[in-house]
């Protein structure tokens, strides 16, 4: 029995983080500044991109969760020990392998969105010391 409640608790934990974080980025509700979500180099790179990421992975991290949450239901249900052990492993397995996908295509969606300008630029080579807005 505390194999089956240990389980339930990691399994129920993880599917409501994961689906948590899953809506609030598919709502727009998570921040760049923050600590959650997709945050990747592409992700990362403007307010969009970082936008557009979460929620293009906000329905597959809530399938995720909702694969773990089921997966802790059904650990309670089975009724050996190694079916327990079973369902637990192929629904953790499971939610991580569609959370994993779901960030994989924002990190592709995210890598679409146009690299901002730099400010105070208006296109000029930087680098090579010809900006005015640059110089002294």
């Amino acid at each position: 029995m505390v194999l089956r409640i240990a389980l339930l608790v990691v399994l129920a934990g993880f599917g409501g983080s994961v689906g948590l974080v899953g809506l609030l980025g598919w709502r727009g509700r998570l921040r760049r500044e923050g600590r959650v979500g997709v945050r990747t180099a592409s992700s990362l790179r403007s307010a969009d991109a970082f936008a557009l990421a979460n929620r293009v992975a906000g329905p597959p991290a809530l399938v995720a969760g909702l694969v773990s949450v089921l997966a802790a239901v059904a650990v309670l249900l089975v009724p050996t020990v190694l079916a327990v052990v079973v369902v637990a492993l192929v629904g953790l397995a499971g939610a991580v392998l569609i959370a994993r996908g779901g960030g994989m295509l924002a990190e592709r969606a995210a890598s679409q969105v146009p690299v901002p300008e730099p400010v105070g630029c208006g296109g000029c080579a930087c680098g090579s010391g010809g900006c005015g807005a640059l110089a002294g």
